[in-house]
Protein backbone atom coordinates (compact mmCIF):
# COMPACT_ATOMS: atom_id res chain seq x y z
CA UNK A 1 0.00 0.00 0.00
CA UNK A 2 1.19 3.57 -0.61
CA UNK A 3 1.59 5.92 2.33
CA UNK A 4 -1.83 7.24 3.37
CA UNK A 5 -1.00 10.85 2.53
CA UNK A 6 0.00 9.84 -1.02
CA UNK A 7 -2.82 7.35 -1.66
CA UNK A 8 -5.08 8.12 -4.62
CA UNK A 9 -7.64 5.46 -3.71
CA UNK A 10 -6.86 3.46 -6.84
CA UNK A 11 -5.74 -0.16 -6.59
CA UNK A 12 -4.40 -2.61 -9.17
CA UNK A 13 -4.34 -6.41 -8.99
CA UNK A 14 -1.11 -7.49 -10.70
CA UNK A 15 -0.96 -10.83 -12.55
CA UNK A 16 2.65 -11.83 -13.32
CA UNK A 17 3.38 -13.80 -16.47
CA UNK A 18 5.03 -17.18 -16.82
CA UNK A 19 3.07 -19.03 -19.49
CA UNK A 20 0.68 -20.55 -16.89
CA UNK A 21 3.67 -22.74 -15.91
CA UNK A 22 5.37 -20.37 -13.45
CA UNK A 23 5.05 -16.83 -12.05
CA UNK A 24 7.56 -14.02 -12.70
CA UNK A 25 6.72 -12.84 -9.21
CA UNK A 26 9.35 -10.11 -8.82
CA UNK A 27 9.99 -8.98 -12.42
CA UNK A 28 6.28 -8.66 -13.26
CA UNK A 29 4.91 -8.58 -9.72
CA UNK A 30 6.54 -6.93 -6.74
CA UNK A 31 8.63 -4.55 -8.89
CA UNK A 32 5.40 -3.39 -10.52
CA UNK A 33 3.69 -2.96 -7.14
CA UNK A 34 6.53 -0.71 -5.94
CA UNK A 35 6.27 1.41 -9.08
CA UNK A 36 2.50 1.80 -8.54
CA UNK A 37 3.09 2.65 -4.87
CA UNK A 38 5.37 5.49 -5.96
CA UNK A 39 2.35 6.95 -7.80
CA UNK A 40 -0.02 6.59 -4.84
CA UNK A 41 -1.68 3.43 -6.16
CA UNK A 42 -2.09 0.22 -4.15
CA UNK A 43 -0.38 -2.67 -5.94
CA UNK A 44 -1.64 -6.14 -5.05
CA UNK A 45 0.28 -9.05 -6.58
CA UNK A 46 -1.89 -12.07 -7.27
CA UNK A 47 -0.19 -15.40 -6.68
CA UNK A 48 -2.74 -17.29 -8.74
CA UNK A 49 -2.82 -21.08 -8.87
CA UNK A 50 -1.19 -22.71 -11.87
CA UNK A 51 -3.07 -25.40 -13.81
CA UNK A 52 -0.33 -28.04 -13.42
CA UNK A 53 -0.77 -28.18 -9.64
CA UNK A 54 -2.19 -31.53 -8.54
CA UNK A 55 -4.44 -29.74 -6.04
CA UNK A 56 -6.65 -28.30 -8.84
CA UNK A 57 -10.09 -29.78 -9.31
CA UNK A 58 -10.78 -28.16 -12.71
CA UNK A 59 -7.32 -26.84 -13.72
CA UNK A 60 -8.41 -24.25 -16.28
CA UNK A 61 -10.80 -22.62 -13.79
CA UNK A 62 -8.28 -22.06 -11.00
CA UNK A 63 -6.55 -18.88 -12.28
CA UNK A 64 -9.84 -17.15 -13.12
CA UNK A 65 -11.40 -18.24 -9.83
CA UNK A 66 -8.44 -16.71 -7.99
CA UNK A 67 -8.69 -13.45 -9.95
CA UNK A 68 -12.41 -13.17 -9.22
CA UNK A 69 -11.85 -13.88 -5.54
CA UNK A 70 -9.05 -11.30 -5.37
CA UNK A 71 -11.31 -8.59 -6.79
CA UNK A 72 -14.07 -9.43 -4.34
CA UNK A 73 -11.68 -9.51 -1.37
CA UNK A 74 -10.21 -6.12 -2.20
CA UNK A 75 -13.67 -4.59 -2.35
CA UNK A 76 -14.54 -6.32 0.92
CA UNK A 77 -11.47 -4.80 2.61
CA UNK A 78 -11.57 -1.48 0.74
CA UNK A 79 -12.36 0.77 3.71
CA UNK A 80 -9.68 -0.89 5.83
CA UNK A 81 -7.10 -0.56 3.03
CA UNK A 82 -8.00 3.01 2.03
CA UNK A 83 -9.18 1.92 -1.43
CA UNK A 84 -12.12 3.23 -3.47
CA UNK A 85 -14.34 0.28 -4.44
CA UNK A 86 -15.06 1.84 -7.85
CA UNK A 87 -11.38 2.34 -8.76
CA UNK A 88 -9.96 -1.17 -8.67
CA UNK A 89 -8.39 -2.56 -11.83
CA UNK A 90 -6.42 -5.56 -12.99
CA UNK A 91 -3.07 -5.64 -14.76
CA UNK A 92 -1.32 -8.55 -16.42
CA UNK A 93 1.88 -9.39 -18.27
CA UNK A 94 2.04 -12.07 -20.98
CA UNK A 95 0.03 -15.06 -19.68
CA UNK A 96 -0.89 -12.85 -16.73
CA UNK A 97 -2.34 -10.51 -19.37
CA UNK A 98 -4.44 -13.42 -20.57
CA UNK A 99 -5.73 -13.92 -17.05
CA UNK A 100 -6.41 -10.20 -16.63
CA UNK A 101 -8.30 -10.04 -19.93
CA UNK A 102 -10.17 -13.21 -18.98
CA UNK A 103 -11.43 -11.52 -15.83
CA UNK A 104 -12.36 -8.43 -17.87
CA UNK A 105 -14.50 -10.54 -20.21
CA UNK A 106 -15.77 -13.28 -17.86
CA UNK A 107 -16.47 -11.47 -14.59
CA UNK A 108 -19.76 -11.61 -12.72
CA UNK A 109 -21.60 -9.17 -10.49
CA UNK A 110 -21.70 -11.47 -7.48
CA UNK A 111 -24.12 -14.07 -6.21
CA UNK A 112 -26.76 -12.39 -3.99
CA UNK A 113 -27.71 -15.74 -2.50
CA UNK A 114 -24.18 -16.84 -1.55
CA UNK A 115 -23.63 -17.86 2.07
CA UNK A 116 -20.18 -16.23 1.95
CA UNK A 117 -20.75 -12.45 1.91
CA UNK A 118 -17.54 -11.92 -0.10
CA UNK A 119 -19.05 -13.94 -2.96
CA UNK A 120 -21.97 -11.49 -3.15
CA UNK A 121 -19.58 -8.75 -4.33
CA UNK A 122 -18.89 -7.96 -7.98
CA UNK A 123 -15.71 -9.31 -9.56
CA UNK A 124 -15.79 -6.78 -12.42
CA UNK A 125 -12.55 -4.79 -12.69
CA UNK A 126 -13.01 -1.05 -13.20
CA UNK A 127 -10.17 -0.99 -15.74
CA UNK A 128 -7.59 -3.30 -17.34
CA UNK A 129 -3.89 -2.80 -18.08
CA UNK A 130 -2.53 -5.44 -20.47
CA UNK A 131 1.21 -5.57 -21.14
CA UNK A 132 2.33 -7.81 -24.04
CA UNK A 133 -0.69 -10.01 -23.26
CA UNK A 134 -1.61 -13.45 -24.50
CA UNK A 135 -5.16 -12.98 -25.84
CA UNK A 136 -6.20 -15.55 -28.43
CA UNK A 137 -6.24 -19.35 -28.23
CA UNK A 138 -7.69 -19.81 -31.71
CA UNK A 139 -5.62 -17.60 -34.03
CA UNK A 140 -2.37 -18.76 -35.74
CA UNK A 141 -0.41 -16.22 -33.66
CA UNK A 142 -1.57 -17.62 -30.32
CA UNK A 143 0.97 -18.51 -27.64
CA UNK A 144 0.66 -22.28 -27.79
CA UNK A 145 2.59 -22.82 -24.55
CA UNK A 146 0.08 -20.81 -22.53
CA UNK A 147 -2.86 -22.50 -24.21
CA UNK A 148 -1.46 -25.97 -23.60
CA UNK A 149 -0.63 -25.17 -19.97
CA UNK A 150 -4.15 -23.91 -19.28
CA UNK A 151 -6.22 -26.29 -21.41
CA UNK A 152 -3.96 -29.25 -22.20
CA UNK A 153 -2.27 -30.28 -25.44
CA UNK A 154 -5.56 -31.42 -27.01
CA UNK A 155 -7.99 -28.78 -25.75
CA UNK A 156 -11.74 -28.78 -26.11
CA UNK A 157 -12.53 -26.44 -29.06
CA UNK A 158 -15.29 -24.79 -27.03
CA UNK A 159 -12.77 -23.89 -24.31
CA UNK A 160 -10.38 -22.53 -26.93
CA UNK A 161 -13.13 -20.11 -27.99
CA UNK A 162 -14.12 -19.36 -24.39
CA UNK A 163 -10.55 -18.32 -23.56
CA UNK A 164 -9.96 -16.43 -26.82
CA UNK A 165 -10.74 -13.16 -25.16
CA UNK A 166 -10.92 -11.08 -28.32
CA UNK A 167 -14.11 -13.08 -29.01
CA UNK A 168 -15.51 -12.55 -25.51
CA UNK A 169 -15.58 -8.75 -25.18
CA UNK A 170 -18.84 -7.62 -23.59
CA UNK A 171 -20.74 -4.35 -23.57
CA UNK A 172 -19.66 -3.95 -19.92
CA UNK A 173 -15.99 -4.93 -20.38
CA UNK A 174 -13.97 -2.18 -18.65
CA UNK A 175 -11.75 0.49 -20.28
CA UNK A 176 -8.40 -0.97 -21.30
CA UNK A 177 -4.79 0.15 -21.73
CA UNK A 178 -2.54 -2.03 -23.93
CA UNK A 179 1.23 -2.06 -24.50
CA UNK A 180 3.14 -4.33 -26.89
CA UNK A 181 6.35 -4.38 -28.92
CA UNK A 182 6.10 -4.93 -32.65
CA UNK A 183 9.10 -7.25 -32.61
CA UNK A 184 7.73 -9.52 -29.87
CA UNK A 185 8.55 -13.04 -31.08
CA UNK A 186 7.23 -14.69 -27.91
CA UNK A 187 3.67 -13.37 -27.90
CA UNK A 188 3.06 -11.66 -31.26
CA UNK A 189 1.68 -8.13 -31.25
CA UNK A 190 -1.40 -9.42 -33.11
CA UNK A 191 -2.75 -10.51 -29.73
CA UNK A 192 -3.09 -6.90 -28.59
CA UNK A 193 -4.32 -5.79 -32.01
CA UNK A 194 -7.25 -8.22 -32.12
CA UNK A 195 -8.24 -7.39 -28.56
CA UNK A 196 -8.18 -3.68 -29.35
CA UNK A 197 -10.40 -4.37 -32.36
CA UNK A 198 -12.78 -6.35 -30.15
CA UNK A 199 -12.98 -3.48 -27.67
CA UNK A 200 -13.64 -0.91 -30.39
CA UNK A 201 -16.43 -3.06 -31.85
CA UNK A 202 -18.19 -2.80 -28.49
CA UNK A 203 -17.34 0.91 -28.06
CA UNK A 204 -15.18 0.17 -25.01
CA UNK A 205 -12.69 3.00 -24.37
CA UNK A 206 -9.19 1.74 -25.13
CA UNK A 207 -5.68 3.14 -25.49
CA UNK A 208 -2.92 1.14 -27.15
CA UNK A 209 0.83 1.79 -27.47
CA UNK A 210 2.84 -0.27 -29.94
CA UNK A 211 6.62 0.17 -29.78
CA UNK A 212 8.77 -0.95 -32.72
CA UNK A 213 11.36 -2.67 -30.53
CA UNK A 214 11.34 -4.26 -27.10
CA UNK A 215 10.77 -7.96 -27.62
CA UNK A 216 8.92 -9.88 -24.95
CA UNK A 217 9.02 -9.64 -21.18
CA UNK A 218 10.41 -6.12 -20.81
CA UNK A 219 8.47 -5.32 -17.61
CA UNK A 220 9.22 -1.69 -16.61
CA UNK A 221 11.70 -1.42 -19.54
CA UNK A 222 14.11 0.65 -17.44
CA UNK A 223 16.96 1.95 -19.59
CA UNK A 224 15.36 0.74 -22.84
CA UNK A 225 14.97 4.11 -24.52
CA UNK A 226 11.48 5.20 -25.61
CA UNK A 227 10.01 1.91 -24.41
CA UNK A 228 10.47 2.85 -20.76
CA UNK A 229 7.98 5.69 -21.21
CA UNK A 230 5.08 3.24 -21.35
CA UNK A 231 4.81 3.60 -17.58
CA UNK A 232 4.32 7.38 -17.87
CA UNK A 233 1.63 6.83 -20.50
CA UNK A 234 -0.07 4.32 -18.23
CA UNK A 235 -0.16 6.67 -15.24
CA UNK A 236 -1.49 9.48 -17.43
CA UNK A 237 -4.24 7.13 -18.62
CA UNK A 238 -5.12 6.12 -15.06
CA UNK A 239 -5.35 9.77 -14.07
CA UNK A 240 -7.57 10.47 -17.07
CA UNK A 241 -9.96 7.78 -15.80
CA UNK A 242 -10.05 9.55 -12.45
CA UNK A 243 -10.70 12.90 -14.09
CA UNK A 244 -13.58 11.43 -16.08
CA UNK A 245 -15.08 9.81 -12.98
CA UNK A 246 -14.83 13.06 -11.01
CA UNK A 247 -16.47 14.99 -13.85
CA UNK A 248 -19.38 12.55 -13.83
Amino acid sequence: MPAARHATGQAVIICPGGGYWALAYDWEGTDIARWLNSKGIAGIVLKYRLPASKSNIVPHLSPLTDAKRAMRLIRWHAAEWNIDTSRIGIMGFSAGGHLASTLGTHFDYGDPGASDPVERISSRPDFMILIYPVISFTKPFMHKGSRDALLGEKPDPELEIYYSNELQVREDTPPTFLVHAGDDDGVPVNNSLVFYEGLREKDIPAEMHIYPKGGHGFSLAIGQGPLEHWTDCCIAWLRSLDAKNLAE
